[in-house]
């Protein structure tokens, strides 16, 4: 029985979670981030319900299913780790196999295994936790891995938040269902993670409530597209703009191998965060890599769509232009066209 200081924390996390679920659904759902962002806080809702840590049986049918729910909602956290942090990420059916891995694996262990005896309660939640630290360790690996090619500096300081006061969390959480696993938790133990994972939920909403929705989670899914200028140019942005393109346009910089926005700020000699949030603010660029890459694909597009290059191989375009190998190649150079290189080729030949 939940004593009303855990009953009170639990209702009030749920609720809070519950609402952010609907609002993300009300304002994002046609954005893979914002639909996995419900996702996620509906999943932490279920924790928040089976937050006494470690269950008695016999288990309830619907209190297994919210034990699964939040069980598998560490899969979740790692594709909203995925799509918050790359524009381009989109759904796949093959995501939703993982989830439903993991929450039937938990499902099996609180109808059948638990109830008969089968498994030590120990072992499994050895197991299922070394399982969700798993797909948490992807999700903080991405972040840190796309941290340098964000553009967004609201998103770049949110992602600390998200990512590694979740991850803490999660440590948490694992330790304790380690120490306490089978048996139920001591009150006072319980009462702790309950009012750490409250913390954490008010914290997070808190933020998101700070930061323009937009500016984290775009209005439609982008694949790398290029939104307006957020404002108009002062005179010392519209001078490093020029030296920018010059760079851009005349030195091919972006042919260069692992050109990153450190040394461009440093060809400039500008500070990286003014470049940063030039790139994203008057040329509407939300990535890095998606800003070189166009410049890339531009060059490759003039190639594919000049006669006198009919006979250069495609991979060797792809080269030139600055990619290291044809498959990213091809990947990007269909986003932004529609079509295959090979296609765009054979297109401007017939119209030629």
């Amino acid at each position: 029985m939940l004593s009303p200081i855990d009953l009170a924390l639990v209702a009030g996390t749920t609720t809070l979670l519950v609402l952010l679920a609907a609002l993300l659904l009300r304002d994002f759902r046609t954005v893979a981030a914002g639909r996995l962002a419900a996702g996620f806080a509906l999943g932490s809702a279920a924790h928040a319900l089976t937050a006494t840590i470690g269950f008695a049986v016999p288990v309830t049918p619907w209190h297994a299913a919210l034990i699964a729910v939040s069980t598998a909602n560490a899969v979740v956290f790692w594709l909203f780790a995925r799509a918050l942090f790359d524009d381009a990420f989109q759904l796949r059916r093959w995501h939703a196999v993982p989830w439903a891995a993991v929450a039937s694996l938990s499902l099996v262990n609180c109808l059948v295994l638990a109830p008969a005896h089968i498994l030590d309660p120990r072992i499994f939640a050895i197991v299922m936790t070394a399982i969700s630290l798993a797909f948490v360790a992807l999700a903080v690996g991405q972040t840190i891995a796309s941290w340098s090619s964000d553009l967004v500096e609201d998103r770049r300081r949110l992602r600390v938040f998200v990512v590694v006061a979740t991850a803490i969390y999660a440590a948490v959480n694992a330790g304790l269902q380690l120490l306490v696993s089978g048996n139920g938790a001591p009150g006072a133990i319980a009462t702790a993670h309950n009012a750490i994972l409250a913390v954490v939920v008010i914290a997070l909403a808190c933020s998101l409530m700070r930061i323009r929705g937009e500016t984290l989670l775009p209005a439609a899914e982008t694949s790398g597209a290029v939104a307006e200028p957020a404002s108009e140019p002062d005179v010392a942005d519209r001078k490093l703009l020029d030296a920018l393109t010059r760079l851009m346009a005349d030195e091919r910089i972006y042919r260069h191998e692992g050109i990153t926005i450190g040394t461009l700020a440093t060809r400039l000699a500008v500070p990286e965060y003014r470049l940063r949030r030039l790139i994203n603010q008057q040329l509407g660029y939300r990535n890095f890599n998606v800003f070189l890459n166009n410049h890339r694909i531009e060059e490759a597009k003039a190639a594919l769509a000049d006669p006198s290059q009919a006979e250069v191989p495609v991979i060797t375009i792809a080269m030139d232009a600055g990619f290291q190998s044809l498959g990213p190649f091809n990947r990007a150079f269909k986003a932004t066209t529609g079509v295959t290189p090979t296609e765009y080729r054979r297109l401007n030949e017939i119209s030629a």
